[in-house]
């Protein structure tokens, strides 16, 4: 069974207003987006800048409703706009990584307290002490980080918790979105190292947006190519190795080499 279905995927936002008495214009940031992962399967979602990757991953991930459409797990359907209830068991199945560590923890809390957030807001049963300290183990993080605020770790160890926070209650679907743009060269190709043992090791299904194409050959087997809120190309990743599309060759031709 497909892990994940988006059919007829729109996504609008309305715009400031440019007058006292005239509506803000409306945007169209996903365009009738029809998109399918398949279980195990590792996506990567690029595109140039406000192409709509984002968004369409938000979607996905059941962080927004879409305008119109729909998005459903394992033929189940995924209700973004319906009580945080409903919406439970997807959160059990799907973990986030978002883009900036040093925006995405709350520095007012312990490393300990913050990877254990998923299991208190999912009511996941057992000792979430030995959970959280399994998590940070996997993501190579000391034993006694967990006393300790991410003010007191570096930008590549600050990734490791959010990562660490998104798999400790057992995810089978991880979504990232832009989640190495932050880090230095090294460092993000540490971090490629560890999702890429994470998504083996754990059997996970992934969906990545990054706008950095090395990335994108490296941790993934199938690549969407977005353009104006559309799916311009889509196939297994070998295609950024021979594009079709001129969105594609242009993204290609631009990309940086990965070491």
């Amino acid at each position: 069974m497909n892990a994940l279905v988006g059919t007829g995927l729109h996504r609008t936002y309305r715009l400031p207003r440019r007058g006292p008495f005239e509506p803000g214009p409306i945007r169209t940031a996903v365009d009738g987006v029809d998109l399918t992962v398949a279980t195990g399967q590792r996506l990567g979602i690029v595109g140039e800048s406000g192409s709509g990757k984002s968004t369409l991953v938000r979607l996905l991930a059941g962080l927004e409703a879409p305008s119109a459409g729909s998005v459903s797990a394992d033929g189940r359907p995924v209700v973004a706009s319906g009580s945080a209830a409903a919406m439970r068991w997807f959160r059990r199945e799907t973990g986030v990584v978002f883009q900036d560590p040093y925006a995405s923890l709350d520095p007012r809390m312990r490393v300990g307290s913050i990877v254990a957030e998923p299991l208190r807001a999912l009511r996941i049963p057992g000792s979430h002490r030995s959970m959280v300290a399994s998590a940070l183990a996997r993501v190579d993080l000391p034993t006694d980080a967990v006393d300790r605020y991410p003010h007191e770790f570096s930008g590549g160890q600050r990734q490791r918790i959010a990562i660490a926070r998104a798999v400790v209650h057992g995810p089978r679907i991880l979504f990232g979105d832009e989640p190495m743009s932050a880090l230095d060269v090294v460092v993000r190709a540490r971090v490629i190292a560890l999702l890429e043992s994470l998504a083996e090791s754990l059997g996970l299904t992934m969906v990545l947006v990054s706008h950095d194409i090395g990335v994108v050959q490296r941790l993934c087997d199938t690549v969407a190519v977005m353009s104006a809120g559309r799916i311009v190309e889509h196939g297994p990743v070998s295609l950024l190795d021979a594009p079709a599309h001129p969105v594609t060759r242009a993204l290609v031709a631009a990309a940086p080499t990965l070491p």
